[in-house]
């Protein structure tokens, strides 16, 4: 028909040169933001047993550590070395140094209160280094040697283990509060009972005699007679007058209780017991 306008097509957007590298690119931008989250690293930092879970984008411990504001001290223990590559996936543990003070074989009254090192622990506190040593000492209670094996702090305390009764007057060595250490030998000696000596026989001049026989030494032995002591009792004469084992095991004032009853024993009648220093004990 003439003079008559065709209508104009309308043009389908994906006719455009441009449209298609538009929806190209924005297809891709999720892809794109997919990858890069995927390039985050998830890993666990532990520090004094509390555990948290992180992705991160650093390349070594220490870059980690910075990130999680975590310092490290010169005494602190972390299980990978700094410059380490952190992968997906990796623990990576820090134990924070406290100062100990180590006491072994020692009483604690008299244990130097000074750290002597760092162990990595949590918490604050006492922490338990290691158990009281056990220890081997020796316990002497009259005539009966025992070896015991102890984590006692006292002397006290050991003898209560061994089921020792301490009764009035009993002397014990060394001291009941003091701390036995390894090797010590405990001696338990039973109180004895009064001992009545006539008061003419306790005057003599038995230090005299004493001097005479065996310069005064109770460790004296005369091996060629077979004599002990410082009154150089023979074991007979010894045992009459109740002493036990040697006379050289025994004390001087026990050797002198001795000696004073084998004189009341004998009458007076020096000469046979002490025939070249009894004369002393009028001296």
């Amino acid at each position: 028909m003439a003079g008559s306008r065709r209508k104009p097509r309308r043009r389908s957007p994906w006719s455009s040169p441009w449209a298609w590298t538009a929806y190209g690119v924005a297809a891709l931008i999720p892809v794109v933001v997919l990858s890069v989250a995927n390039l985050g690293k998830q890993v666990e930092l532990v520090i004094d047993h509390q555990t948290v879970a992180m992705s991160t984008f650093s390349d070594t411990v220490y870059d980690l550590l910075d990130e999680a504001d975590v310092s490290v001290g010169p005494n602190d223990y972390v299980s990978s070395s700094g410059m380490d590559e952190v992968a997906d996936g990796s623990r990576i543990v820090v134990r924070r140094a406290r100062p100990v003070t180590l006491v072994v074989d020692s009483p604690p009254e008299a244990a130097p209160v000074a750290s002597i090192g760092h162990l990595s622990a949590s918490g604050a506190g006492t922490m338990p280094v290691s158990e009281p040593a056990e220890r081997r000492v020796q316990v002497v209670e009259g005539d009966e040697r025992k070896i015991v094996y102890t984590t006692g702090s006292t002397v006290r305390q050991v003898l209560q283990e061994e089921g020792v009764r301490l009764g009035p007057g009993d002397r014990v060595t060394p001291s009941l509060d003091s701390y036995p250490p390894r090797g010590i030998v405990i001696k338990v000696e039973p109180a004895r009972p009064a001992r009545a000596v006539p008061a003419g026989v306790a005057e003599l001049n038995w230090a005299a005699l004493a001097q005479c026989e065996s310069h005064g030494n109770p460790k004296a032995v005369n091996a060629a007679g077979g004599y002990y002591g410082m009154y150089q009792f023979s074991l007979p004469m010894w045992k009459a007058v109740g002493g036990t084992r040697l006379p050289t095991a025994w004390p001087e004032a026990e050797q002198t209780y001795r000696a004073q009853l084998l004189y009341q024993r004998v009458s007076g009648r020096w000469q046979g017991q002490w025939p070249h220093c009894g004369a002393q004990l009028f001296s």
